[in-house]
């Protein structure tokens, strides 16, 4: 029987970065500490340039910062993005999004009043349950065990830094951030694309809710949130977690498969993440914005089985020049399985025109995958935009 330390199993740390992890109990090591702790029951190699540690079943990745300070992705199934493939994408591939008239939108992707703009509606947090909202693209609000908490909010017509130009939306937000519920006490950010960092979003909700929301960002972004007006920020490596302040709500910063860029000369200068929200009752993984790695399967082995996985299934195509940073439906299944989730909503579709798949595919690709794995809508399923998912019942689900 194994401690939750060695469920780490197997390590490869660089020796040139540093670089931290998270043992079961929700420490934070550092590389050195690792190795002391794990030194004297497992065999270790010193090769040139990395210290590999044996161990049973798993190998943990830990991220990768090059000496010019640029993080990169540590698996065979990347490949960065260049300039020249995305002019060849732009140049030589068709637009197959299909984009219709809003009349016909309403019928296809309808938006729903959120719950908790319903007069009605209890719009006080559920204590000791579980509920998801889906706010479009990445953005979801999520309730675990009495705490709201916002994934990669994105409010704003454009995905762009100018107003004028840049990816739109063809679907509104269901709502605004003054419509949000009162007690949203965390958000998570998966990375600083602007589809997912969107600075009038941030600014908007620290004027809301200042001083008591709590940012959980990856490596190297907290200078930014900091400039954006954030008051609270935490920054954390992969493996690394935090307790949200007077809660047992843990958050932990995971890998995934992506890279980093909001200007000319900053590309992959700061981390990306996926997250595992732990609450004492229920836990949540946010895959953030992905490629398929091996990384989702070490997840599930530390962290899982997860209540609901937020699994992105859109903006994959073409698939070879996409393939590397977005998942596919058929992919999203198997994240899906990788990190042991009990159920998975469908995110990352349906709101900005990204790429070239039919608008209504991604919805479609993941029912064709569903079956293919013996899956049913209840264990992977999409929302309408302003749809809530609580617990094991799904509300207005496709």
């Amino acid at each position: 029987m194994f401690s939750p330390l060695t469920v780490c199993l197997s390590v490869c740390l660089c020796a040139g970065c540093l670089q931290k992890v998270v043992d079961g109990s929700g420490q934070n090591l550092d590389r050195h500490q690792l190795l002391r702790r794990m030194e004297d029951s497992h065999p270790k190699e010193d090769a040139a340039c990395s210290i590999v540690i044996h161990a049973p079943k798993i190998m943990m990745t830990i991220s990768e910062c090059k000496s010019d300070g640029r993080f990169v992705n540590p698996w065979p199934t990347w490949k960065q993005p260049s300039l020249f493939s995305l002019l060849q994408w732009k140049l030589t591939e068709r637009n197959h999004n299909g984009i219709p008239h809003k009349e016909e939108l309403d019928r296809t992707l309808p938006i729903q009043m959120p719950y908790f703009m319903q007069s009605s509606s209890d719009t006080s947090v559920l204590d000791g349950s579980l509920r998801v909202t889906w706010l479009g693209h990445s953005s979801t609000l999520v309730e675990l065990d009495g705490i709201m908490i916002l994934t990669d909010p994105m409010f704003s017509k454009r995905a762009s830094p100018s107003l004028w130009f840049g990816p739109s939306r063809y679907r509104d937000a269901p709502c605004d951030v003054d419509q949000l519920p009162e007690n949203v006490r965390a958000v998570v950010i998966s990375h600083n694309h602007y589809d997912h960092l969107d600075y009038n979003t941030v600014i908007n909700l620290n004027q809301r809710f200042g001083d008591k929301l709590h940012w959980f960002v990856p490596l190297g972004l907290a200078s930014w949130m900091h400039a954006s007006h954030c008051k609270t920020v935490t920054e954390l490596d992969w493996w690394q977690s935090e307790l949200l302040p007077g809660t047992s709500v843990s958050f932990v910063a995971t890998p995934c498969q992506h890279w980093s860029r909001r200007t000319i000369s900053d590309e992959n200068r700061t981390l990306w993440a996926s997250w595992c929200i732990l609450g004492p009752k229920h836990r949540v993984f946010f895959a953030g914005d992905t490629g398929y790695c091996s990384g989702f399967q070490e997840i599930g082995h530390l962290y899982g089985p997860f209540d609901i996985a937020l699994i992105p299934i859109g903006a994959y195509a073409p698939r070879w020049f996409l393939k590397f940073q977005h998942l596919d439906p058929e992919e999203a299944v198997h994240v899906h399985q990788d990190v042991l989730a009990r159920h998975s909503l469908g995110i990352h579709w349906g709101t900005f025109t990204l790429t070239d798949e039919h608008y209504l595919e991604p919805r479609e690709e993941l029912e064709r995958a569903r079956g293919r794995h013996g899956l049913t809508e209840e264990d992977f399923f999409v929302l309408e935009h302003g749809a809530s998912w609580q617990t094991s019942t799904m509300v207005s689900a496709h």
